[in-house]
């Protein structure tokens, strides 16, 4: 068993090789941890810092202005507060803290203050809102000059998807909130700007903000705007709502925003208005929104990651996006339509796939989906050299595992393409529920399609599981 010194000592290794900066005070604001990072942030001596009084320290620091002390007095926590301050150096930081009371065995109280440095996030933050501001009043004031991809635009035969496309037509007449679904590469912004395109905004902005791509006090600026004395550094800016008035706002990847702003989105769906940061009053607003997420619904509602209210708030129209896979009879459609673009782009005359590539392409399981299969052949159109058709070198390094790919083999037979696909996809269903021996719904799960849809298959392809898989 290890000595009290001995864990200690490992203790202030650890505490010294993190990423964020702690600080400890104790019942007598005396700083008793302050690990190499805060030392970092605040360009201060560590060792001088040990044993001293907090605000004899940080002078600039008061009773009231204090999270250590204010945890330490009313032990209560304080979670996620943006700092903005000047370290002992002069040089402005931005800070996120969590500031947590800590009651010991013998009665007494210390104070833990957690900081993670934004500092350059948030100079970031503010280079891509100015920027994001100054384009999207550029295209309001050359309306006419703006291109957003429209209905024509996507491409494909598959009959689900040509009844979403229908179902998607029918909103971008109405106002409605509209939530579409899918993994990524399934073309969830080209619906979102297609719908906006055929509706009466169209004149007006179309803006699209990722939620996960900002921590959250950095996304709320951005979405609600920031008004000049509301904390440290604010200048009145509009958020996103504002410079999209009138026109559409895509959030994607909602699930990922928080659940305390998902409160605040839910709030301006219901009452077309926002409270910029800072600010005391509301701001009228005129805009529709269409959020996204990768994840089905109801598993992001169930383990807390999506707001309940907010999903029926948002899926007033609900669009679900097939996979890739979900599309067989589309993937070489799709290949065509972009070897057709890299044509142009890069002028070329490539013809299109050689037989071996679309077996290859068709059995293949296109986890970035659309969006892989065009880098696929963006790639493959980079490095192809008199050929006139795209062969199996030319994709290889760009795909990974595509031999024999979920023990599908792919025959040299002189069938047609429709039998090969049917046979390809006959041999992933007899593979899969070999591995869930013979569970319908699981099989169904793995293959990322709905039980009714597998189950057509099953009977298109006549497979009798207690005979196919030799079941008991």
């Amino acid at each position: 068993m290890q000595s009290k010194d001995n864990i200690e000592k490992h203790l202030r290794i650890i505490l010294d090789n993190i990423d964020e900066g702690i600080h400890v005070i104790d019942e007598n604001m005396c700083t008793i941890i302050y690990n190499n990072k805060m030392a970092e942030l605040e360009d201060m001596n560590k060792e001088y810092l040990i044993g001293r009084k907090l605000l004899d320290v940080f002078p600039s620091l008061t009773r009231n202005s204090s999270t250590l002390i204010r945890a330490l007095r009313r032990k209560e926590k304080i979670k996620n507060k943006q700092q903005d301050y000047l370290n002992n150096a002069g040089e402005k930081i931005t800070t996120i803290n969590t500031t947590i009371p800590i009651k010991l065995e013998d009665g007494t109280t210390w104070a833990l203050e957690i900081a993670k440095d934004i500092t350059e996030v948030k100079n970031l933050y503010h280079k891509i809102n100015k920027l994001q501001e100054k384009l999207y009043n550029n295209k309001t004031e050359n309306s006419a000059d703006n291109k957003y991809y429209k209905f024509s635009d996507i491409v494909g035969e598959d009959k689900k998807l040509k009844e979403i496309v229908t179902y998607a037509r029918q909103a971008a007449a109405t106002n409605s909130s509209i939530l579409i679904v899918g993994k990524t590469g399934t073309g969830k912004e080209l619906f979102a700007q297609s719908i906006h395109s055929s509706s009466k905004r169209k004149e007006k902005p179309f803006i699209a903000q990722n939620c996960a791509a900002l921590p959250e006090n950095l996304l709320e600026g951005i979405l609600f705007g920031t008004r000049k004395g509301g904390f440290t550094g604010a200048v009145n800016r509009k958020g996103l709502f504002e410079q999209a008035n009138g026109g559409t706002l895509l959030l994607d990847e909602i699930n990922s925003m928080s659940l305390g702003l998902q409160a605040k989105l839910l709030r301006v769906l219901q009452e077309g208005k926002v409270r910029p940061v800072g600010g005391k009053n509301e701001v009228k607003i005129d805009v529709r929104i269409i959020g996204t997420i990768n994840t089905p619904p109801v598993p992001s509602i169930k383990y807390v990651n999506l707001r309940e209210y907010l999903y029926y708030r948002l899926a007033v129209v609900l669009l679900n996006l097939p996979l890739l896979t979900e599309r067989e009879r589309d993937i070489i459609l799709l290949s065509e339509y972009f070897i057709d673009k890299f044509n142009k782009k890069f002028n070329k005359k490539v013809k299109g796939l050689d037989k071996r590539v679309q077996n290859i392409f068709c059995s293949y399981d296109w986890p970035g989906n659309i969006r892989q299969l065009e880098h696929v052949i963006e790639g493959a159109m980079n490095i192809i050299n008199e050929d006139k058709y795209i062969k199996e070198d030319y994709i290889r390094p760009f795909l990974m595992s595509i031999d024999n790919k979920n023990g599908v083999k792919l025959k040299n037979s002189n069938s047609s393409l429709p039998e090969r696909l049917n046979e390809i996809e006959k041999g992933i269903i007899l593979k899969t529920l070999e591995t869930t021996e013979g569970n319908i719904s699981q099989a169904a799960r793995k293959l990322g399609i709905k039980r009714q849809s597998l189950q057509y298959r099953l009977n298109k392809h006549e497979i009798d599981i207690s005979n196919n898989l030799n079941l008991a």
